[in-house]
């Protein structure tokens, strides 16, 4: 039974202290402190935490992941006053929403499930399904100006107004003039998208048991460790979508000497006419590429943090961890006639090689999924630093 490259000797503390990463964002600056334009950020990576790359005309400072914290919890930054980027990102839910797709600022709901945030710095794409969007700043702009369905609900008609919420706040002005020095009028919403950007950046998840089993401050019980041992070989195949640091597939980071093409995979989740379809518009790629074989391809999610983001897929339509790991063990999901959506997804023409059916026991799975909770990042779901800075009962409020 052949191990990941990566993760080969993996339940060794040794070895896995020279693969993992535990990292926090800049100095502990406290959000009330002034004068952050010259704190000079800083990683506090661990020895064998890949550096992350950041866009150049973008540089991250305390000043700005600050500014950034403020505006990702404040609803002012919506169209109509109504919804933050924190409505459909909860910190204690690894920010996500626990909803099976959003709702956005006038009650639209997204077709999608909200995605986890942390260690978006490593990301080489965005979103569920867009190869093309490769920086949070592009990222952004979506939830910012989409129209179908409306998140934020930003227009060229109402972006005035809500520039002039924050141009007449006396803490904003500071916060913009610190973060981007040197600008006569800084109160912009392309500094607006900067400042968000960097603070999700600075969004790192790296102290979970699995973590402190990598430091050999603990160890794994015999189900996490029988979990870990089909996690990791062919038995399972996780590793093949899930093997980077992050628990996804591509990362990008400093000093880095391939370039990572996103990827994508069919797995086998529909298939509702028996050619291979998916319900529209949640096609995968296909919904941009109109490629036959692009049709229900999604990018592999971060594992990390997985038992508290649930429910699952990228429509939200799998409830729990447990049934995740089924769903997986079947090689897809068949749907009964006479239900919506109805179809045997394990017969998928476009399902992905990597998701046959592997048979695993009952035993099997639940030692899978004890597992998968050792990745959760008790101190990602609580720290101060990642928290909503404005007092409780605040109009600005999510």
């Amino acid at each position: 039974m052949r191990l990941s490259p990566l993760f080969r000797g993996v339940l060794t503390a040794a070895t896995l202290a020279t693969i993992m990463v535990v990292g926090c964002g800049g100095g502990g600056t406290s959000i009330t402190d002034t004068g952050l334009a010259t704190v000079a950020w800083r990683w506090d990576l661990p020895k064998n935490f890949p550096v992350p790359a950041v866009p150049a005309d973008n540089p991250m400072s305390e000043a700005k992941f600050q500014l950034g914290r403020f505006l990702f919890y404040d609803k002012r930054l919506s169209g109509n006053g109504t919804t933050a980027c924190a409505s459909c990102h909860l910190q204690n839910l690894a920010f996500t929403d626990g909803k099976m797709v959003s709702t956005g600022s006038t009650g639209q709901n997204t077709p999608r499930n909200s995605m986890p945030l942390a260690n978006g710095v490593y990301h080489v794409n965005f979103t569920w399904a867009r190869p093309d969007l490769t920086s949070l700043e592009q990222q952004m702009q979506i939830p910012l100006y989409a129209t179908n369905p409306i998140e934020m609900g930003l227009t060229e008609s109402n972006e005035a107004g809500v520039l002039l919420r924050f141009k007449n706040d006396t803490d904003y002005a500071r916060q913009f003039k610190e973060a981007f020095p040197g600008e006569t009028d800084p109160i912009q919403i392309g500094n607006a998208i900067k400042a968000i950007a960097t603070f999700q950046r600075g969004i790192l998840s790296g102290d979970s048991k699995f973590d402190r089993v990598a430091k050999g401050l603990t160890a794994f019980t015999l189900a996490e460790k029988n979990g870990a041992d089909l996690f990791f070989t062919e038995k399972a195949e996780c590793f093949h979508c899930h093997g980077t640091h992050n628990f996804d597939e591509n990362i990008v980071y400093t000093g880095q000497r391939f370039e990572e093409i996103p990827q994508f995979h069919n797995t086998g989740l529909y298939n509702i006419d028996g050619l291979g379809g998916f319900p529209a518009p949640n096609r995968g790629v296909f919904e941009m590429t109109n490629l036959p074989e692009d049709m229900g391809a999604f990018r592999p999610q971060t594992l990390r943090n997985v038992a508290v983001t649930a429910p699952y897929m990228h429509d939200g339509t799998i409830a729990t961890l447990e049934e995740v790991v089924a769903f997986y063990a079947a090689g897809g999901r068949n749907i009964p006639s006479g239900q919506p959506n109805a179809g045997d997804g394990r017969l998928n023409p476009y399902k992905d090689s990597l998701i046959p059916a592997i048979n695993l026991s009952l035993q099997e799975q639940a030692d899978m999924v004890a597992f998968l909770k050792t990745l959760t990042d008790e101190t990602l779901l609580t720290t101060p630093r990642y928290a909503n800075p404005f007092p409780q009962g605040s109009a600005n409020n999510p």
